[in-house]
C-alpha cells in the first residue's frame, strides 16, 4: 500500500513539474514574441521618420542615406524576426507594412500624405499583432 501511494504521489509530482515547465516555456516564448513585435514597431517608426526626412535629391553616402540605410536594414531584420518567431497570422501584415515603408523611404514623394498612405498598413499590423498576443 505504501509503495502504491508513493508511486502515485511521485507521478502526480512529476506531472505537476512538467506542467510548470511547459507553462514557463510558453511564457518565455510569449515574452520573446512581444520583444520581437516591439522591435519591429521601433524600426518601423524609425523608417517612417526617415521617410519624412527624405530630401528631394540624395546620394549614396550623404547624411540622409547614412541614417536611412541602417534604419531600413534594422527594419528588414526585425521583419524577419517577426516572420520567424511570431504567429503566421502576423506574417502578411508585417510584410505589407515593411514594403510600404520601404517604398516610402526609397521612392520619390513630396512628403504630403505619407502618414495617410502608411496608416492602413500600420493599423492592420497593430490590430493583428494585438490579436495574436492575446
Amino acid at each position: 500500500m505504501t509503495f502504491l501511494t508513493q508511486r502515485t504521489t511521485q507521478r502526480a509530482a512529476d506531472r505537476a513539474e512538467e506542467q510548470r515547465r511547459a507553462a514557463g516555456l510558453a511564457e518565455e516564448r510569449r515574452a520573446e514574441q512581444i520583444r520581437t513585435v516591439l522591435e519591429f514597431i521601433r524600426f518601423s517608426l524609425e523608417a517612417e521618420g526617415v521617410a519624412h526626412a527624405r530630401p528631394p535629391q540624395w546620394e549614396v553616402g550623404d547624411e540622409w542615406y547614412r541614417t536611412a540605410r541602417p534604419a531600413m536594414d534594422g527594419l528588414r531584420i526585425a521583419e524577419n524576426g517577426v516572420l520567424l518567431l511570431c504567429s503566421s497570422l502576423l506574417h502578411a501584415p508585417t510584410t505589407a507594412y515593411a514594403r510600404a515603408l520601404n517604398q516610402a523611404v526609397w521612392q520619390a514623394h513630396d512628403g504630403s500624405g505619407l502618414a495617410e498612405r502608411l496608416e492602413p498598413y500600420k493599423a492592420e499590423f497593430l490590430a493583428v499583432a494585438r490579436r495574436s498576443m492575446t
